[in-house]
């Protein structure tokens, strides 16, 4: 089946599913029955195309690969290539799924909030990798997209492409989640796992990831579990099927650990982490995110550098882990490819 696809933001992620696209066009069609065209993308910075025919994704891969604009797409024909407001886009487009990539604003969750409520309520599906949305109006979109008989997919947000959500709804169906718990921020694992592994103190491994590109100039979000917060947000409304606010969330980061708090526990048989967790508990869920000494048997003590981690409580299979990436520009945008694949098989 064909699908006409509009992106919100074409920076890492949206290039990254443009990537892998077209690499894996022709297996998306023999193995999964699923064929797209991109005909529509709006960017703050890149400007905007609007290409009903469809977009020729490796010429547009080239122009933005030397630093180009959407302007310089050299198959435009007048009037195709102009900024583009995203309400614009989505109003124009006759796409049937939007991918909203924008930035993350936990505080209000906009503009993202805005663009996901007037694609679902102009009769298109949405997939997202926008934390923002998810952990402040997740129920409030979904309840959206079912009246509209339409779907809000969300895979992207918690552990980039390694797949949470179609677990749960998939492999784990059938069985009740009564808890979560997992390692959801791979900048703070990496640097936990530099002060045990090699001796440095926090400062030190914080000034490495940050030179490796896993820690922001401004690393508050990740080492201060903001990032986390909103990640358990969303999985204690959508797998717990709590109504958890950010605000309730008791939240803790990783900068008080020191050196010698590391060695000292993994002199005793445990291993720091960044846990994020959530239980329902006497008919609500109670979320928080903190750092914890977890004896070396657990699976998550296992987990080091910048790799993401989350086990499940079931009723039917007890604990069930899983591993993989967190973040990552083909590894977030195969999220996005994996929300449409499962539009798809659900149509």
């Amino acid at each position: 089946m064909d699908y006409r696809i509009g992106l919100i933001g074409c920076g890492t992620v949206g290039q990254g599913f443009l990537e892998i696209l077209d690499r894996k066009r022709e297996f998306l069609r023999d193995a999964c029955g699923f064929e797209a065209q991109v005909v529509a993308i709006s960017d703050k910075l890149k400007g905007g195309l609007l290409v009903p025919e469809g977009i020729d994704i490796p010429a547009l891969l080239d122009v933005l690969g030397r630093g180009g604009k959407l302007a310089d797409y050299p198959k435009a024909k007048p009037g195709q290539a102009e900024p583009l407001d995203p309400l614009d886009m989505i109003e124009k487009t006759d796409a049937g799924i939007i991918a909203e990539l924008t930035y993350t604003n936990i505080q209000t969750a906009e503009p993202a909030t805005s663009y996901i409520k007037k694609a679902l309520r102009t009769g298109k599906h949405v997939v997202t990798s926008n934390k923002g949305p998810a952990a402040l109006y997740y129920r409030e979109l979904a309840d959206l997209a079912r009246k509209n008989k339409l779907q809000f997919r969300i895979e992207g947000t918690v552990m980039s492409g390694t797949p949470v959500f179609h677990l749960a709804e998939s492999g784990l169906a059938g069985n009740e989640v009564r808890e979560v718990k997992g390692i959801l921020n791979g900048t703070t694992n990496f640097i936990l796992t530099k002060m045990e592994t090699e001796g440095m103190d926090y400062a030190a491994a914080l000034k490495l990831a940050q030179e490796l590109g896993y820690a922001e100039a401004d690393p508050t979000a990740d080492v201060e579990g903001f990032d986390a917060m909103a990640k358990i947000v969303i999985l204690s409304n959508v797998l717990l099927g709590g109504a958890v606010k950010t605000s309730d969330v008791a939240r803790k980061g990783i900068s008080s650990i020191s050196k010698a708090d590391v060695k000292a526990a993994a002199k005793d048989g445990f291993r720091y982490k960044l846990i994020a967790h959530a239980k329902k508990e006497a008919g609500r869920v109670v979320a928080g995110v903190s750092p914890q000494k977890l004896p070396v048997s657990d699976p998550l003590a296992g987990v080091m550098g910048a790799q993401n981690a989350l086990s499940f409580e079931t009723d039917l299979l007890g604990r069930v882990t899983i591993q993989g990436a967190g973040a990552g520009k083909i590894e977030t945008g195969f999220s996005i490819l994996s929300d449409m694949l499962a539009i798809h098989r659900c149509r």
